[in-house]
């Protein structure tokens, strides 16, 4: 492994322009996670005495920056010491630098706050099967697995291994192979709501009052050696609860939501 740099990150971003962005970013998104809307954390417990380096966040994905930003006060929180808790930002003037987050090339490129949340930690990436709205089929940049494994030798990853904000999409196989070949810990994070409380962007509130939820589990036990990247793609999506049986015990649950806010607009 590479001697990390005390400077800058992987990419070289100086690690002083990452503290001025993600300090800004942090104290504007602030409110929109523990004001409008309350943001539930839960399982924290499990990223206090993970190793600086190599660890792989897998989650879900419901809006392009919110859920992000989230994880980063999230991590920054518990980067000092404040567990399943976001209500004391002062946090943010010691924010966790090491991280990074693989994201759409096509989204980061657009707009200037998109190249600030790529100065932030993005680690950008072509997708394979679609683009710009069409599906396409493209050979994996090795250089972009590159990349990713590079942000890993320095630092936390965030990935979304279902590449689109869809819930209940498939898995791709890219992560599991990426696992087998850089033998991460991982660590999956289910959420919920972020659709319900912001825009598609995760720029705009939508609706106040929400609570959306961000729930880390315990690390994934994986065979690295021995099982296969649909093994392990399989073991992420049970944990991130992107399965045909969690969409629908989803359904129910959405079934009974709707049901109980009809027979209370009837009492009303």
């Amino acid at each position: 492994m590479p001697k990390k740099n005390i400077f800058t990150d992987s990419f070289g971003n100086p690690y002083f322009i990452k503290r001025f962005i993600i300090f800004i970013l942090g104290i504007i998104s602030y409110r929109r996670f523990n004001g409008f809307n309350k943001l539930k954390i839960t399982g924290t417990e499990y990223l206090v005495d993970l190793p600086d380096t190599n660890v792989l966040f897998v989650s879900n994905h419901q809006t392009y920056f919110a859920d992000v930003a989230a994880m980063y006060h999230t991590f920054c929180a518990v980067n000092n010491g404040y567990l399943n808790t976001i209500k004391n930002p002062v946090y943010l003037l010691n924010p966790k630098v090491d991280f990074y987050y693989v994201a759409a090339k096509e989204t980061m490129n657009k707009g200037l706050l998109s190249r600030i949340f790529k100065l932030a930690g993005a680690v950008t990436v072509k997708r394979t099967w679609r683009s710009e709205g069409k599906s396409v089929n493209r050979m994996v940049d090795m250089s972009e697995v590159e990349n990713i494994m590079k942000a890993l030798d320095n630092g936390w990853v965030i990935t979304f291994p279902q590449g689109t904000t869809s819930a209940f999409a498939q898995g791709r196989k890219g992560t599991a192979k990426l696992i087998k070949q850089q033998k991460p810990i991982v660590i999956p994070i289910k959420i919920n709501g972020f659709r319900r409380a912001f825009d598609k962007k995760g720029l705009l509130v939508k609706v106040t009052g929400v609570e959306p939820t961000m729930d880390f589990k315990e690390p994934l036990e994986i065979d690295y050696e021995n099982e296969s990247a649909q093994q392990i793609l399989d073991k992420i999506m049970e944990a991130i609860e992107q399965t045909p049986e969690h969409n629908l015990l989803h359904e129910y649950d959405e079934e009974l939501k709707r049901k109980k806010e009809e027979e209370n607009s009837l009492k009303l």
